[in-house]
């Protein structure tokens, strides 16, 4: 598994669509957002909740790219071949999800110096660490996600579905805009999106604190949910193929 998983991560870093879109794109749009008529303390507490929202949006699009790379390869037949290789189901799409939680680094780990070099984010070391630790972890979701879309639909159709549910879920769960601006029935929906409750474990990194149980649960929630989705579109995928 692990060679198959080094496979995986050389090929989705060396795509320069990847390289531009799912890293480079988040950096432009944090330090747009930032630096447009925004000073003083208002623009210190912008610059660190932004900072939280466009490295939990870089990692949803990096995590969610894990299946449109999958579908790729389902059309090409990369997928039959793999079924040749002893490996479980619960194997395979573990693997893939390993993959999604090594790419999805290179978009927080950018959008986190930004925040520092170019911005000027002040924190503590403990909170840069455990903010880029938690980070990390919370992706687990969103690449289960990916890879179920990419299982189950068409290549041309996965594309248009993750990039629907990055967009999607980044608005609603307020990683652009903050969901305190969001009418009150939108902010409700809000809080129990994977997104929102994925950023609120930076947002409570950098208030200081630990992520609440709520976050906790709810994130284990959608884990479990999208974990789910991701075997059974497997089986799909098995049994069509």
């Amino acid at each position: 598994m692990i060679t198959y998983i080094t496979l995986e991560v050389r090929r989705t870093l060396r795509d320069t669509g990847f390289v531009v879109f799912g890293i480079g794109m988040p950096v432009v749009m944090y330090l747009l957002f930032t630096n447009l008529g925004i000073s003083g303390d208002d623009k210190r507490e912008t610059a660190i909740s932004l900072m939280v929202g466009m490295a939990a949006y870089g990692a949803l699009g990096s995590a969610l790219s894990v299946g449109t790379g999958l579908a790729e390869d389902k059309t090409i037949g990369w997928l039959r071949q793999l079924r040749l290789i002893p490996l479980a189901p619960s194997h395979v799409v573990a693997g893939r999800a390993l993959t999604g939680s090594v790419i999805v680094l290179p978009a927080i780990v950018a959008v986190l110096l930004a925040g520092r070099l170019i911005n000027h984010v002040e924190l503590a070391a403990w909170q840069w660490a455990a903010l880029l630790g938690l980070l990390w972890i919370g992706t687990a979701p969103f690449t289960l996600l990916g890879l179920g879309n990419g299982y189950l639909l068409t290549a041309q159709t996965t594309g248009v579905v993750n990039v629907s549910c990055n967009l999607g879920l980044s608005i609603v769960g307020g990683l652009w805009i903050p969901s305190t601006n969001f009418p009150h029935w939108l902010r409700a929906i809000s809080d129990w999106t994977p997104t929102h409750r994925f950023a609120d474990l930076g947002w409570s990194i950098t208030e200081g604190h630990a992520p609440g149980l709520l976050t906790t649960l709810t994130l284990l929630g959608w884990l479990a949910a999208f974990g789910g989705y991701a075997l059974r579109s497997y089986r799909v995928c098995a049994r069509t193929a």
